[in-house]
């Protein structure tokens, strides 16, 4: 008899073009992970909306470009499921079952919600899908069940509060529901972008896959080494 494999779940925002910490920090780690696992892979393009809500104009774009970036960079579908977040609409439906029941003081104590406002001060992030979105990304993962959640250590935070609702969800009705997700670290946990932070688009400090020789070259010599 044939022991099913374990089940591994991860998705990747859709509000820029794909980075080099994208591919090293996630991508590289999928390929590895589809080899091994049950994944399933998805293009969080709710989650785009939590700091890009004002300006959606470009976030399809990104989900086409992000999928073919996926399949140029190593991931197969047939070896693992991808689709799009949006495109399941249970995902709304269990956060917003979870929300019911998510104590505002859990989402407020997350390290990195201060950190963000703080960080990208040219955008009004003191909305509700800015501070609540930890809870559409436990939604997000206890759908599928799965047994790891691939994440970087900045992740793990959000990963302990999707644990956390598990748990409350099966005791407030009794039964074991929704099964705990461990962490599985990625190889590259961070990946430092052109000004020294975290890469991320967020930050426009990131070295994209699309980038020519030429642009590649032009951002890394603004970069500071080590002395």
């Amino acid at each position: 008899m044939t022991t099913p494999r374990r089940r591994v779940l991860s998705g990747m925002q859709p509000s820029g073009l794909m980075h080099l910490g994208n591919y090293l920090g996630a991508l590289e780690n999928w390929k590895a992970l589809q080899e091994q696992y049950e994944c399933y892979f998805f293009v969080a393009d709710w989650h785009a909306l939590s700091t890009n809500y004002a300006d959606t104009s470009r976030i399809r774009m990104f989900v086409r470009d992000m999928l073919v970036d996926w399949l140029a960079g190593g991931i197969d579908p047939e070896r693992a499921t991808i689709f799009i977040q949006s495109r399941i609409p249970e995902h709304a439906i269990l956060h917003l079952l979870l929300s019911m029941m998510t104590p505002v003081s859990w989402l407020e104590r997350n390290p990195t919600y201060k950190e963000k406002q703080e960080e990208i001060k040219e955008k009004d992030l003191t909305t509700y899908g800015f501070l609540g979105y930890p809870v559409l990304q436990a939604a997000d993962i206890l759908l599928y069940k799965p047994d790891f959640v691939p994440v970087g250590k900045d992740q793990l935070p959000h990963l302990e509060l999707t644990r956390e609702l598990a748990r409350r969800f099966n005791d407030i009705y009794k039964t074991p529901v929704f099964p705990e997700p461990k962490e599985h670290l990625t190889k590259f946990p961070k990946v430092i972008g052109t000004d020294g932070r975290k890469m991320s688009k967020s930050y426009h400090n990131t070295i994209n896959l699309s980038d020519t020789e030429p642009a590649v070259r032009q951002k890394l010599k603004t970069m500071v080494t080590d002395p």
